[in-house]
């Protein structure tokens, strides 16, 4: 005899996907902050630090703004992906894939490794860590009590 094999409910989803706007649109800010910086801004110390402690933000809200995922293991796979990238210019990753000279391949890639750009990455991890605990202890304060409200005597 044939046995049917039992199905998942439909209306019971597995999917990591959820959207929430209030990340995806904190990554847009980031986006457009970071295109400004990379069209107008010129310098030493914005451009390569601003702009890399802010990829980070930006990438971690683009994270959270598509999956449900949780705090740490979302920071910590932007923090790796980061390191990654970083590690790809050290193995000069645009020169063997021919993009070396692609204005568009090395603003989004970068073209050299620094330390410097490892710490800063670093850095955007830890200020996520440290705003998200900011945020979750102020939402713990600020939430009703469910209990009766006392009587004035």
């Amino acid at each position: 005899m044939h046995r049917a094999r039992a199905q998942a409910p439909l209306n019971k989803t597995t999917s990591k996907l959820r959207f929430n706007s209030k990340y995806f649109c904190l990554a847009i800010v980031v986006f457009l902050i970071e295109v400004i910086i990379a069209l107008y801004v010129h310098d030493q110390i914005i451009r390569p630090y601003v702009g890399d402690f802010l990829v980070v933000l930006l990438l971690y809200c683009l994270v959270r703004g598509i999956f449900s995922i949780r705090v740490l293991p979302a920071a910590l796979l932007v923090l790796l992906f980061s390191y990654l990238v970083e590690g790809l210019q050290y193995f000069n990753l645009l020169q063997h894939l021919g993009l070396q000279h692609s204005r568009l391949a090395r603003t989004v890639l970068g073209i050299s490794f620094s330390w410097a750009d490892m710490a800063i990455y670093t850095a955007g991890f830890f200020s996520i860590l440290a705003v998200e605990s900011l945020l979750l202890k102020t939402s713990k304060h600020q939430r009703p009590s469910i209990a009766a409200p006392k009587a004035n005597n």
